[in-house]
């Protein structure tokens, strides 16, 4: 049994108030709203430039006629699709360039751990259902079980190191 930490003493009574529960009981804190929008919109316009990139590259290859029109679309759709899947790949911490900015991690619901091989699909959902995220962060999240949480990277760490701490003078008294 894990020994009780009071939130406030730990990471103040601002933070505290954001505190839920994993799936297996133990604690984090959930970032601030605006800490989520600026993450999903860093990693947007990550993918809308790779998008902008890869069209333009796209385009002068079949100007130049190495292509045809044809093809070109069809890598275009495969980029759509595509760019947020390979983005993924370095999602598999939890730690996409827009968590890293604004000090978040994703992480799984039912223990807080890695996303691992699902990242890529992580990226695509968020990506290009960015509005529908955005939107449900305002109103009420459909009926479903949530799979993955957003954290405060350095506000959970700072909470699970006192509840550890805590447990470890519990079981060495």
């Amino acid at each position: 049994m894990n020994r009780f930490v009071d939130p406030i003493d730990v990471i103040g009574p601002e933070l505290a108030r954001r505190i839920e529960p994993l799936g297996d009981g133990r604690r984090y804190v959930r970032p601030t709203p605006g800490a989520l929008v600026a993450a999903w919109i860093v990693d947007f316009l990550v993918f809308l430039l790779a998008l902008v990139g890869a069209t333009a590259a796209l385009l002068v290859t079949e100007s130049q006629g190495s292509i045809d029109a044809g093809v070109a679309g069809l890598a275009l759709i495969g980029l759509i699709v595509g760019i947020p899947l390979v983005y993924g790949m370095f999602y598999g911490n939890g730690r996409a360039l827009g968590a890293l900015l604004t000090g978040t991690r994703l992480v799984r619901v039912k223990d807080g751990g890695r996303l691992g091989f699902w990242a890529p699909w992580a990226m695509l959902v968020r990506v290009l259902l960015l509005p529908i995220l955005v939107a449900s962060m305002f109103g009420n999240l459909p009926p479903g079980d949530l799979r993955r949480a957003s954290l405060d990277v350095d506000a959970t760490r700072r909470l699970w190191e006192a509840e550890a701490a805590a447990n470890e003078f519990r079981s060495n008294s």
